[in-house]
């Protein structure tokens, strides 16, 4: 974890959510299964106590846990049209107290398999939860570049569909619309497929110059997103009166992706400026999951 102070958004804004207009998001492409025996079990928190660390990446050492972490790799346009091919490991690293994730221009450009970039899906899932990561998006002034952090139903995993499986979006940016910050639910019943997914955008003037903590509370019965802290809200959703598997999939296990795609439906929506923006780093100081003690 890095040493230097974190700065945190200024400012108070609260909105409850539950039809917002269409806007172009992310599709997902589903993780390959794994080995039933390389499947950890998932941690359940309670509804009762206080917060207690536990699961954590402070990205502290050399190498990249393979323990916690695991790489998505391959190129599938990722169901977005997406331009990257995702590596084993080689566009990652730890280095200095954080991890860099890193997009690279290594063909002649402007089409799929000219770029290179990470996607790291954690291995432990989870159910309910405080989740925080501090995160600084690539500092480039260009446009192509689409990094989020974010969530999946574990039933993904296991050869589930998506959005039946439900998606958290705890921050997405895409490098055309500098100094904003998203973040989205997806379901059967609300996602950007049908123009009915669930999403909020911020300004954040230094989302590309410092590190932000972006958070989500997921208990049993509402979802908040926040960016430095729980009461700077950014976004909020109550369970349904009358729930159900299609618009409440949140009573499951998920699990945390971290990437960087180049191009793509949103990406890519301006164009790629090859020559303005890489390599490009997205870096990020700590992963923190917190669950109610008993």
């Amino acid at each position: 974890m890095r040493l230097t102070q974190i700065k945190i958004l200024a400012g108070f804004c609260f909105l409850s959510v539950f039809s917002l207009g269409c806007a172009e998001k992310t599709a997902i492409t589903p993780t390959p299964p794994l080995a039933e025996s390389q499947r950890p079990a998932p941690l359940v928190g309670g509804s009762e106590g206080e917060w207690q660390l536990v699961w954590s990446d402070e990205f502290d050492g050399t190498t990249i846990d393979r323990n916690k972490w695991s790489f998505e790799t391959g190129q599938h346009g990722w169901g977005n049209n997406e331009w990257q091919n995702y590596t084993d490991g080689e566009n990652a690293s730890v280095s200095d107290g954080t991890l860099k994730i890193v997009a690279k221009k290594v063909g002649p450009g402007q089409k799929a398999g000219d770029y290179t970039s990470s996607r790291m899906n954690s291995k432990q899932s989870f159910t309910y939860g405080k989740i925080e990561i501090s995160a600084k998006m690539p500092d480039h002034k260009g446009k192509g570049l689409w990094p989020a952090i974010w969530m999946l139903g574990d039933s993904i995993r296991g050869g589930g569909k998506w959005p039946d499986c439900g998606e958290l979006d705890i921050l997405e940016y895409v490098s055309f619309n500098e100094d904003t910050i998203h973040c989205a639910i997806h379901t059967k019943a609300n996602n950007h497929k049908d123009g009915t997914q669930l999403d909020f955008h911020q300004k954040l003037e230094s989302a590309e110059e410092d590190f932000h903590v972006y958070g989500l509370i997921w208990t049993e019965d509402k979802l908040v997103f926040y960016t430095g802290d729980p009461t700077k809200v950014k976004m909020t959703f109550d369970r349904p009166k009358d729930f159900t598997p299609e618009n409440w999939p949140f009573d499951k296990p998920e699990f945390l992706l971290l990437n960087m795609a180049v191009g793509g439906g949103w990406g890519g929506k301006e164009g790629v400026e090859d020559d303005k923006i890489f390599p490009a780093t997205m870096e990020i100081d700590y992963v923190r999951v917190f669950q109610k003690s008993k």
